[in-house]
């Protein structure tokens, strides 16, 4: 699904992304765990073609190149991107936002029947279809964000973060989501702080430092692994 080879993200003079390789198989949940400042959300940036000319290297998704995309063009990819910090359109309202997820599809009655299945996975975003945005909890914008993505169908999710700034019950909610968006079929590649939860999450591992790859196994390895346990459960 996603064979990323020798990617280096530059932020002027600095390396903050240096020549990593790895890839994602389709159907799998891979999570990339890090300290602060190691890449992880510049590795997420440069697949998303957010960063216009920081990125070098080759990014294949489905076997076409898609480094030198805009990044407009790749949620017809099958490419979407939930950020660090959510992103929703705060003045907008709940029922907006979703339908800004759909804005590149015409197909009616299928955008009708993914906005069913995505208030049955979140039912409180029906609940809260009118308010806006801005006004939801941190949990609830995580919700709509993650809502809004799968509103283009992807089939590859990029998730930055999802339980940043979430109190425990709802971290818990979140990650129960994603468990389920990964049982429905969509690839995820998932960027998380809480490493226990990411690998607790995923079927493989990327463990990144100071803008490289150090460690590449199962997660279930990982998890069992002295370095990560010492680094990053805190043990």
């Amino acid at each position: 699904m996603l064979a990323v080879m020798n990617l280096q993200v530059h932020y002027g003079g600095i390396a903050a992304v240096k020549g990593i390789s790895f890839t994602v198989n389709k159907g799998e949940t891979v999570a990339l765990i890090g300290a602060n400042g190691a890449g992880k959300t510049s590795t997420l940036k440069a697949l998303a073609r957010l960063l216009f000319l920081g990125a070098k290297g080759s990014i294949r998704l489905a076997g076409e190149e898609i480094i030198a995309l805009p990044p407009h063009q790749l949620i017809g990819k099958g490419l979407a991107l939930v950020p660090e910090g959510r992103g929703v359109f705060a003045r907008l309202s709940v029922a907006e936002n979703l339908a800004m997820g759909a804005y590149i599809r015409d197909d009616k009655a299928e955008i009708a029947a993914d906005l069913a299945r995505i208030h049955a996975l979140l039912p409180r975003l029906k609940e809260r279809q009118k308010q806006l945005a801005g006004t939801l909890s941190g949990g609830e914008q995580q919700m709509l964000a993650l809502g809004r993505a799968l509103m283009g169908r992807p089939q590859l999710l990029l998730l930055d973060e999802p339980s940043m700034g979430l109190a425990p019950l709802m971290v818990q909610k979140v990650f129960e989501t994603i468990r389920a968006v990964a049982a429905s079929g969509v690839t995820i590649l998932l960027v998380e702080q809480n490493a226990r939860l990411a690998l607790e999450t995923a079927s493989r591992g990327y463990v990144m430092e100071s803008g490289r790859i150090t460690l590449a196994d199962s997660a279930a390895t990982l998890l069992a692994d002295p370095r990560v346990r010492e680094a990053y459960l805190g043990e």
